[in-house]
């Protein structure tokens, strides 16, 4: 059976993280996709240590749709070099898979 997937990613304000978020969530490459407001960062960038404000996405999905759901994810994402950290959960509850994998055509 198919494992799930967790993608982190950051993006520069809610709405677009919603509205990518959406785009992923009706393509079926992810079931949810999670937006986390508020939070803060410090990273090196080109050089300098930058500050700014961002939002976090967590995507779920599976790991079948690892590549297609980076694709699409970079394909639609404001910045440069986005952050796309592929996250493997060690289980999943049987409701919770069964659910991810229905909405992602898995």
């Amino acid at each position: 059976m198919e494992r799930p997937l967790l993608v982190y990613t950051t993006f520069p304000d809610a709405e677009t993280a919603l509205a990518v978020g959406e785009a992923l969530v009706r393509e079926k490459l992810a079931a949810c996709v999670n937006v986390l407001p508020g939070m803060r960062s410090v990273y090196a960038w080109k050089g300098a240590v930058e500050r700014g404000e961002e939002v976090v996405a967590i995507l779920k999905s599976r790991e079948g749709l690892a590549d297609a759901l980076g694709a699409a994810l970079k394909a639609r994402h404001p910045y440069e070099t986005p952050i796309i950290l592929h996250l493997t959960p060690s289980g999943a509850d049987a409701g919770t898979l069964a659910w991810l994998l229905a909405e992602t055509g898995g």
